[in-house]
Parts: structure tokens; sequence; C-alpha cells
């Protein structure tokens, strides 16, 4: 391969996209049994660390979306995936709480840096058009990264549980090293020294934009509002399906060993459907059309509401396994027509990595608003309990999809 075709844009997205998720997922395979059989977390800990995570993503999303707009796309993405390693790092050395937290905080100020500056990034240097394909794809080529990190997570966890949670961090920082040298950032047009105000109000004056353009659109409200129900009941589920799972199978009898089997053959499952899933969209054209994705994402948000039910309710080990695979892999399939609609809705250029943040801060407030509060009703009453008021939480997001639909017919 030629050093034109290496650095070509299209192609360091899509080897991001496959490299990022494929580290991700080395740590993520293991990283919440890690917290429940190491780390001994209780249901509320859980959530309290991913409550730690979502306010330093909330401090963080927008300022760093700045850096983005302002100052340039690439750096503001090597500085995401060097302190996202860093974190990774410090969680799989040290299992205690505290430096659990402390980990959160610094991988969740590296994941500000990366959030919605990727997306901005390829937009600019190939187009909009060409980037919603790229979304895709790059969704695609992450699956893939997926099913090859989940049986190298399996065998490394096997022996050492931490070890794909370190190995994951230092591969991280890895990352940021090739992308100093193969990511080129060609037409960003950062503003000139003369037009330059501050940090603070470069934020305030992206800010001002947003709301503006927020207050002129209906579309753009509900997505934000969409964006903090999501946050509501994403949190606890996330945190505390692990725990339902082995206390409602009985598999928490069985040693680490059998454990990291058993779950890596369970995100394996959710990978290669999600995969074959995101295959087929990307043989139709319903990422071309925004009234196709608004109806796809309403059909996948009352597919997950009726599978959190289903999944609290369970008794045995076959609906366990079947509702989780179909959250998850709704989830994965719905990312992407997120990040579309999002891309294709932004009147401005110039604020899209700040539109993408506040995206991602909004979210941030519904997963710390609703994190603590399923981890009490978790701690009062049973993990059951909580992930059904998870499933509560999403219910407003169908009445906000149904307004979308109906407004776009008009």
């Amino acid at each position: 391969m030629n050093r034109v075709q290496t650095k070509d844009p299209y192609r360091v997205y899509i080897q991001t996209s496959f490299l990022s998720q494929l580290f991700f997922t080395l740590i993520f395979t293991v990283n919440l049994l890690y917290h429940v059989q190491i780390v001994g977390l209780s249901p509320l800990q859980l959530v309290l660390v991913g409550t730690v995570l979502e306010l330093t993503v909330f401090l963080f999303e927008i300022p760093t979306g700045v850096v983005s707009d302002l100052k340039s796309r690439k750096l503001s993405i090597i500085i995401g995936y060097f302190l996202i390693g860093i974190g990774f790092i410090i969680e799989g050395l040290f299992p205690y709480f505290i430096t659990v937290l402390l980990a959160q905080v610094a991988w969740g100020i590296g994941y500000t840096f990366t959030s919605g500056s990727q997306q901005a990034w390829i937009a600019d240097e190939i187009g909009e058009e060409r980037a919603s394909i790229a979304f895709i794809r790059g969704a695609r080529a992450g699956n893939l990264g997926q099913v090859i990190a989940i049986p190298l997570s399996i065998l490394m966890g096997y022996f050492v549980l931490n070890l794909p949670i370190v190995v994951g961090g230092f591969s991280m920082i890895g990352l940021t090293v090739y992308l100093i040298f193969f990511m080129k950032e060609e037409n960003f047009k950062p503003l000139a020294k003369g037009e330059r105000t501050s940090s603070w109000g470069s934020m305030k004056d992206n800010l001002g934009k947003i709301i503006s353009y927020s207050k002129a659109s209906l579309i753009i409200r509900v997505l934000f509002l969409i964006a903090l129900f999501v946050g509501f009941y994403s949190e606890g589920f996330d945190r505390l399906w692990m725990s339902h799972f082995l206390e409602v199978s009985n598999l928490s009898n069985l040693g680490n060993e059998q454990l990291v089997v058993t779950m890596g053959g369970l995100q394996f499952i959710v990978v290669f459907v999600s995969f074959a899933a995101l295959h087929l969209i990307n043989r139709t054209t319903i990422h071309k059309n925004l009234n196709h994705i608004y109806v796809v994402l309403l059909v996948g948000s009352l597919l997950i509401l009726m599978s959190l039910v289903g999944f609290a309710f369970s008794t045995y080990v076959v609906g366990l396994l079947v509702f989780y695979i179909i959250i998850q892999v709704t989830r994965q399939v719905m990312y992407p027509l997120e990040d579309i609609w999002l891309n294709k809705i932004i009147p401005d250029s110039s604020t899209r990595a700040t539109f993408f943040s506040v995206k991602g801060q909004v979210d941030a407030i519904g997963q710390i608003g609703g994190g603590p509060v399923i981890g009490l009703v978790a701690s009062g009453f049973t993990v059951k309990i909580a992930i059904l008021v998870s499933a509560v939480l999403l219910t407003p997001v169908l009445f906000l999809y149904k307004v979308i639909v109906k407004k776009s017919k008009e």
C-alpha cells in the first residue's frame, strides 16, 4: 500500500474504527466481570462507577468539543485515545474501588476528546454524503474488530482476568502513535488569529449557535430529548445486567475462568449478529433517507423496551440470553444511524464537533440522573425491579420518535 492510500481519510477512519473497537472489546469483554468478581463492587458501587464516568463526560464534553472545532480535530482525537489508554491501565493494574473511580475520570476525559471529533473530522475531509457511508462501514469494521478481540480477551482473561484491560490500555496508546503518522487533516479551517477569542468565548459562541438552531428546529430539540431519556435508561442496565444474569442463571458459582468463557461467548454472539445486521443495513438505502432512519430508530426503541421487560422477568438462561442479545444488537444498529441523523441536520459545519459533543453531554446528564436512581432501587429492592424501572424511563422515547415520524411526513 503506498503512502497516499495509507493516508486516505476514508481508509484511516475505517482502520481507526476497527482498531478502537478491537481494543475496547478486548477490555470490555471482561471489564464488568472484573468489577464484580475481582474488585467486588456492589450494585450501588457499580452504578456509581458509571455515574462518575458520565459526570466526567458531562463536565468535559463541550470544552473538548470546542478544542476540536477551534484547534484541530486530529489533535483532539490523539489526546483522547491517549487518555483512554491511561485510564484503562490504571483500572486494570489497581483493583480497588477508588482507583476504578479515578480511572473513569481519566478515560472519561479522553472519550470527550474523541466524541464528535471523529465524526466531524471525516465529514470535513470527505464530505457529508460519503461520510454517511463511512459511518455504516466504520461500524461494520468495528464489529469485525470485536469479533477478533473477543477470543483474544477470553484467552488472556482465562489465565489473568485483568490482563485484557491492561493490554487494551497500552494498545490505545499505540493507536495514538498510528494516528500521529497516518491521520491527515487538510479541510479543517480553524479561525484566523485575529478572529479568535478565548476558548470560553468560542464555547459561548458555539453554544449560542446551537441554542439558536434548537429553538428554530423541532427535530433538533427532539433529538436532544431522546438522548436525555436514552441516558436515563441505559446506565442502570449497562451496569446491572451481569449481576441480574448471574443471579438468575446461578452461574455466579462458576470459577472466573468459566465465567470469562461464558461471558465472552455471549459477547461474541452479539458482535456476530450485529455485524450481519449492519451488513444488511449497508446493502439498503436506509442511511440515505431521514424518514427511513426515523422509522428504524422508532422500531428499534420499541424492541429494546420490550426486551428490557423480558430480560427482567426471564427465569431461564435461554430467555436471558435472547433478550440481552436483542437489546445489544439493536443498539449497535441504531448508533451509526443516529450519527447519520445528526450529521445531516447540522446547519453549520463549523459547529459540527460541538453539536456531537452537546448530544453526548445530554446523554451524560441522563445517565447522571438515572444511574444513581437505578442503583438505589437495586439496593433497596432488587436488580430485577431496577431493570424494569430502566424500561419505564425509556418509554418517552417512543412518543418522541412518533412526533418526528409525523413531522417528517408533513
